[in-house]
């Protein structure tokens, strides 16, 4: 990042800083303050006393320098709510006027930016996290998720787009980015090219992306990121926000004309010339040693060499894990952080030694599938939320417990706490979003049940809505399934494909 958009950003902050303290003095109302906060980084919280801060990851990468500073944030400021989101970023939650005006100065010092994490902005540009070390990955990605991250920041006082705009990268058939269903997705082919996807999201009236084009050279990349910023001020909804993200493009100007006219956007950023991409790849040379297995190892492509992933309950790390876990890495060679979408952690470039290490610090997280679920950070704390999807969460992680449900039998569900989709209901083989059910003419909390989805490559699809289920029954609903999927002797990835009317059967009580 150049260094005058970094002092630009940081000049930038004295609005932003004053903004925040008349809020947090009642001096401006929400909304007033949301639209100034929201491009910051910082929301308030749902009380309006404490506030949020987003730290972007470009690609989930997150150096010992990064940790470094989130580890001794958290401890200054005595911070015990930290979320790992599904964007591959990093929230401090609870926050005073005063800390986040502080903290958000100090990130920059550490290369971390907050600038458009909120409000409509490019938002955090994703990598699935062991890009360069996964077993059987076409290649390396970061270094073109980092370069993007960079130009999309560098471009963001030149442009006034109707809504957020997402960006990802895919090098592996899970495709744990979800880059064909984002607003832009870059897929890597095994010929060291690319296939461009555009207009996909999740949230009210989700949609897949559309294949705009294919291997397409990672030297004109950014082509397509500007010429996808051009469709988006050329044709976005800037009357109706709830309409106004990419998505609604072909349908509003029907899928022909839309194509038409982003590879044209394409054609005129080519013949002006001056966005070609170089990147520099930075291969792991470290020397590999010993051999370790388990459930959370990752043996990496180079040999010797290992990643570790953690999942911390509901995605949400202590810091006396976070300040273990920097302590224990700080000498290891080569070793770095990546944030996954699902809330996993993993630590890369590790020795089997080492990995053993970095295993017993981080032995509070999941052990099962199920309790790698994904779970937005809930309407306890968030403003837009409608259920307290982490109450939630642990509610189903303890009952699943209790009933001795074996691994595998329950997949990993995602659980949004309203319809926006932040814990990515919608690509889940199980998925829930909090709303109400009416019953007796009465509103009571619930969370509307989705079913099938998946974010595979070549295998996309959006789950279907199966109706809401009273939040008091949901656990066991899953203790149900989870027991009838252990009963045939099989994971529920295998059980669904041929049960699902079966599926339907347990639910129907439930939902009723």
């Amino acid at each position: 990042m150049k260094q005058e958009i970094i002092q630009r950003f940081r000049d930038d902050l004295e609005q932003f800083n004053d903004a925040t303290r008349k809020y947090y003095a009642g001096e401006i109302d929400r909304k007033t303050y949301k639209g100034i906060s929201g491009g910051f980084g910082s929301y308030s919280e749902r009380d309006g006393k404490r506030g949020m801060l987003r730290l972007r990851m470009t690609g989930g990468r997150m150096d010992k320098e990064k940790l470094s500073f989130v580890v001794d944030s958290a401890n200054a400021y005595g911070i015990d709510t930290m979320k790992m989101t599904t964007c591959e970023t990093i929230q401090l939650h609870h926050l005073t006027a005063e800390q986040i005006v502080e903290l958000s100065a100090k990130a920059l010092d550490h290369g971390i930016f907050c600038r458009g994490g909120g409000g409509d902005h490019p938002r955090n540009v994703m990598a699935p996290p062991l890009s360069g070390v996964q077993p059987g990955e076409t290649f390396d990605v970061m270094p073109y998720a980092l370069a993007v991250g960079d130009y999309l920041l560098s471009i963001l006082y030149d442009i006034k787009m109707p809504r957020k705009l997402k960006v990802g990268f895919a090098n592996h058939p899970s495709n744990i980015t979800h880059a064909t269903i984002r607003d832009l997705g870059f897929v890597a082919r095994e010929d060291g090219t690319f296939d461009v996807y555009s207009a996909g999201g999740m949230g009210p009236n989700a949609r897949l992306g559309m294949k705009m084009a294919e291997a397409v050279p990672g030297s004109e990349l950014l082509y397509y990121v500007r010429a996808m910023v051009d469709t988006f001020l050329a044709h976005g909804n800037y009357e109706m926000r709830a309409k106004a993200r990419t998505r609604y493009m072909p349908i509003a100007m029907g899928e022909d004309a839309y194509r038409a006219a982003f590879l044209q956007n394409v054609e005129t950023r080519k013949a002006e010339g001056g966005l070609d991409l170089t990147v520099t790849e930075t291969p792991v040379t470290k020397t590999g040693a010993g051999e370790i297995s388990g459930k959370r190892i990752v043996a990496q492509k180079q040999p010797g060499l290992f990643a570790v992933s953690y999942h911390p309950l509901g995605g949400t790390p202590s810091r006396q894990t976070l300040t273990a876990l920097r302590d224990t890495i700080a000498d290891m060679e080569a070793v770095e952080i990546r944030l996954g979408a699902d809330g996993t952690m993993y630590i890369i470039n590790c020795t089997a030694d080492e990995a053993q290490r970095v295993l017993n610090v981080t032995a509070d997280g999941a052990e099962t599938l199920f309790e790698h679920s994904v779970s937005c950070i809930g309407a306890l704390i968030c403003q837009q939320g409608a259920r307290d999807s982490q109450g939630l969460y642990h509610a189903c992680v303890d009952a699943v417990r209790k009933a001795n449900i074996p691994d595998g039998a329950l997949p990993q569900i995602h659980i949004s706490g309203c319809p926006s989709s932040c814990g990515t209901h919608q690509i889940g083989a199980l998925g829930f979003h909090g709303g109400v059910k009416i019953v007796d003419k009465k509103p009571l909390p619930a969370f509307t049940l989705h079913v099938g989805g998946s974010a595979v490559l070549g295998h996309e699809h959006l789950a279907e809505n199966w109706g809401p289920m009273l939040e008091e029954r949901i656990p066991a609903f899953l203790v149900e399934v989870g027991q009838t999927v252990a009963a045939a002797g099989q994971s529920f990835a295998e059980w669904l494909p041929a049960h699902m009317d079966d599926l339907r059967a347990i639910a129907k009580p439930y939902l009723d």
